[in-house]
């Protein structure tokens, strides 16, 4: 029940070229306390709840529980979620040992990509692809959580 991942922006679109798999995600929150989130979505054909704890100091580590649940019942749980929901697409990339997750934006967040990769522990070599620019781990405006109140196209200079 542990997550570890690295954060990163995405500098060009040739991560579509070998994406092996793209799937709709909507999703919404409960609950966005920096110490707990509760996040509903829907993912293709999914639903899932899930439940992220506050991360470690580099941020690249926290407690995360997720259950599978029907559609029909994100559905009902994303009526009721906090304003502000989150329409990207998610692309799956291998690159070397990894699986890169890069999430193409749209709506209010519509011009931020963000990659993830999910490691096995912290000190985990990874090897970056061209693709990839400035890591963004443990900034806490690149969370969906936040991105979902504080959108992308709201940022100035300063965020």
């Amino acid at each position: 029940m542990k997550e570890i991942e690295r954060k990163f922006l995405v500098t060009s679109e040739a991560f579509k070229e070998l994406a092996f798999k793209k799937t709709r995600i909507v999703q919404g929150f409960l609950n966005t306390h920096p110490e707990r989130t509760v996040r509903v979505r829907i993912k293709g054909t999914e639903g899932f709840i899930t439940v992220k704890g506050i991360g470690n100091e580099t941020g690249a580590s926290r407690f995360e529980w997720e259950k599978q649940i029907t559609v029909s019942e994100a559905e009902a749980l994303l009526e009721i979620c906090e304003p502000g929901t989150i329409d990207k697409i998610r692309y799956e990339v291998k690159a070397t040992n990894h699986i890169f997750e890069v999430d193409e934006f749209f709506g209010e967040n519509q011009g931020l990509t963000v990659a993830e990769v999910e490691l096995h522990e912290e000190q985990e070599k990874v090897k970056i692809p061209c693709w990839i620019g400035k890591e963004v781990t443990g900034e806490t405006k690149y969370y969906n959580s936040q991105l979902s109140k504080q959108p992308f196209k709201t940022w100035n200079d300063e965020n």
